[in-house]
């Protein structure tokens, strides 16, 4: 009888292979293997138990927290050098937002609203993608107290100080700081 040597580093280096790709391919489909139950079906979404309203906002479409605004619960417009961009809850009184235009770069935005009260930078998730030079690498969000809230979808890379007005979101009881 002729006996067959494993190497045994190799058989076990093979086993930990085959394990991590069955367990990344049930990972995929959501499941550990074999059959499984049906998956719940998933919540009825927090707007209809609301009575319509969005999140941060009341059935009349007025903002009351500017912070859990979601994007897509205002009306979409467009406007200056064709930029598309979005309007959110309605003007509080005398609100120096009604002279603004999507588009408007931020220079054109202080001119006319004033300097804001709270202002910062966050990136978006553009910033993550591998060899993506083009805008909208980081949002630049301007708050005024009273008015609401003005984000501007940002420049090119390293570009922190330019970019366009894309979302107004109109918010009288805005504390102005975010």
């Amino acid at each position: 009888m002729k006996r067959i040597r494993i190497n045994s580093s190799a058989a076990l280096w093979a086993a930990a292979a085959a394990v991590a790709l069955a367990t990344a391919g049930c990972a995929s489909r959501g499941g550990s293997g074999g059959t499984q139950p049906a998956a719940a079906p998933a919540a009825a979404p927090a707007a209809s138990a609301r009575g319509g309203a969005r999140a941060g906002m009341d059935a009349q479409g007025n903002v009351v927290d500017s912070s859990k605004v979601e994007a897509g619960s205002g009306r979409t417009v467009k406007s200056l050098n064709g930029y598309e961009g979005e309007i959110t809850g309605n003007p509080a009184r005398n609100s120096r937002f009604t002279r603004l235009q999507i588009g408007m770069s931020a220079k054109q935005v202080t001119d006319l609203a004033g300097p804001p009260t709270d202002q910062g930078a966050y990136v978006t998730g553009k910033a993550f993608i591998p060899f993506y030079f083009g805008s909208d690498r980081h949002r630049y969000e301007m708050t005024y107290k009273g008015q609401g809230r003005l984000v501007f979808a940002g420049g090119g890379m390293g570009d922190y100080s330019s970019g366009n007005l894309i979302w107004i979101i109109h918010n009288p009881n805005e504390t102005g700081y975010r």
